[in-house]
């Protein structure tokens, strides 16, 4: 029984050294196979995370307008600085604030609102006006005359609006009424002017 145990526990032992023997042949060829890294060795990718590609970028060309019709976008926004423009004037001629609607006027039509300003100062009329809102606006003609550019706009709005003479009588309007008014201005536009802006050139009567 003793001497099995020693020859058992002796196979045991070279089993080990058998194993060991195999694993380090393996560890051999591989090594010889695939080489050693010695830590010098390129990357796959050398500095990819942080090189820096040059996207050609497309040049974008500026489109150019078509100038003998309004429409799609330049006619919406035409239309929200027209508005814009109607309240201001309105409401500075009012207030009778020459300043408010400079820049928004034909000299012409600049002249003309001062011209009557002053006339209804000089008969010490009041006015009071408050702006309610444009409910509806609409290009109702637009044309280009040589270098120049119209385009004629009806505005409906709502305004509440009271006239009252030297001795605060109102003669005209309530100050609890909500009115509809209708008018049809016309804008001009110079296209060699390199101002954007449309100026105010006439009001149309209907």
């Amino acid at each position: 029984m003793y001497i099995y145990q020693i020859m058992s526990n002796s196979f045991g032992y070279i089993d080990i050294i058998l194993l060991g023997m195999i694993a380090g042949f393996i560890i051999l060829r591989l090594r010889s196979i695939l080489g050693r890294k010695t830590g010098h060795e390129s990357k796959v990718y050398p500095s990819f995370s942080e090189e820096k590609f040059n996207v050609p970028k497309k040049e974008i060309k500026p489109v150019k307008q078509n100038l003998e019709t309004l429409e799609g976008k330049e006619k919406k926004e035409f239309l929200k600085g027209a508005e814009i423009a109607y309240e201001t004037i309105l409401t500075a001629f009012a207030s009778g604030d020459t300043k408010k609607f400079k820049g928004l006027l034909t000299a012409t039509m600049s002249n003309n609102f001062k011209s009557a300003i002053d006339a209804r100062n000089k008969e010490n009329m009041k006015s009071e006006f408050t702006f309610i809102g444009v409910k509806e606006s609409s290009v109702e003609k637009y044309e280009k005359v040589k270098d120049d550019l119209f385009a004629t706009v009806k505005f409906v709005a709502e305004v509440i609006s009271v006239k009252k003479d030297k001795n605060n009588k109102i003669i005209e309007g309530s100050p609890d009424k909500i009115k509809f008014v209708s008018d049809v201005w016309k804008f001009t536009k110079n296209i060699k002017n390199s101002s954007p802006n449309w100026y105010l050139a006439e009001i149309v009567s209907q």
